[in-house]
């Protein structure tokens, strides 16, 4: 892993554990146990240090996405439960950074965030509008609402709740399926 790689793996992780104020040349310089002054060799500035962060985050969770086919509601639900699962666990820290830095970047900077969360919404239309055609697609926000908050209980107030069932109600109500 280059050097770059590693300022903005610790970077993430950084903002993850202690929030987006801790993020400081010098913090991630340490935590990246680089030398001193490695961090501005990159990015000069903290707003092109947070540009840099968020664009590495977008694009490591558009990679771990995976976005599969999906032919059913079971498909669906499996899929939605192993992002929520492995974005509250195994990328607990980098889900927190996500939250802190769409919370307090500004302006242009939050882009990559917000690009990478309209494909997601697009892939979730469109598995509901394959699965249930458009009434089901009309209810994509509720959907991916409701996959957040199960998302934000997690990594805030309890790691240990079961997701698969929560996604389960959560994908037939949005497909309309009666026997929930």
């Amino acid at each position: 892993m280059g050097n770059r790689r590693r300022v903005l793996d610790a970077a993430i992780e950084l903002v993850g554990v202690s929030g987006v104020r801790a993020l400081t040349h010098a913090r991630v310089d340490a935590a990246a146990e680089l030398p001193k002054g490695s961090t501005s060799n990159y990015f000069r500035t903290r707003a092109a240090l947070i540009a840099g962060v968020i664009e590495h985050l977008a694009a490591l969770e558009l990679a771990d996405a995976g976005v599969p086919n999906i032919s059913s509601a079971n498909d669906l639900v499996a899929a939605l439960t192993h992002m929520i699962a492995a974005q509250s666990t195994t990328f607990a820290a980098r889900t927190r950074a996500r939250y802190a830095l769409f919370l307090e970047a500004e302006g242009d900077a939050v882009a990559p965030l917000q690009a990478q969360r309209q494909g997601f919404e697009a892939w979730t239309r469109d598995s509901l509008l394959a699965l249930g055609g458009d009434d089901a697609a009309r209810n994509t926000h509720f959907l991916m609402a409701a996959c957040d908050g199960l998302l934000l209980h997690l990594v805030t107030v309890d790691p240990t709740i079961a997701i698969e069932p929560i996604v389960t109600l959560a994908v037939r109500s949005a497909l309309g399926l009666t026997d929930l």
